[in-house]
């Protein structure tokens, strides 16, 4: 639940994110949503690639499903590093 947390601060800020999916196509936008599976909405999308995927150039909004998502490459500026690393271990210790 701490990511999901973590994410959750995001989508108030309207964060610029770029998801990497399972399948090496990078997706770039506005984090509109993400819920407890860490399914994502992302708004004003652009391909990092658009050579090798023209026919997602016209998508504006997407929506991605957790499952398929490798990594999610946020802004150094909006991540207070610090504090996730204290909760985690905040978590790791009521684990024990």
């Amino acid at each position: 639940m701490l990511f999901f947390s973590f994410f959750r601060t995001l989508v108030d800020r309207n964060v610029q994110v770029t998801v990497e999916l399972k399948n090496d196509l990078c997706i770039t936008g506005t984090l509109q949503s993400a819920d407890q599976f860490l399914n994502l909405k992302l708004a004003n999308v652009s391909v990092n690639d658009p050579d090798r995927y023209p026919h997602l150039l016209s998508v504006k909004n997407c929506f991605i499903r957790g499952s398929v998502v490798r990594y999610v490459h946020l802004p150094q500026h909006e991540v207070d590093t610090e504090s996730l690393q204290d909760s985690c271990r905040r978590e790791a210790k009521q684990v024990k």
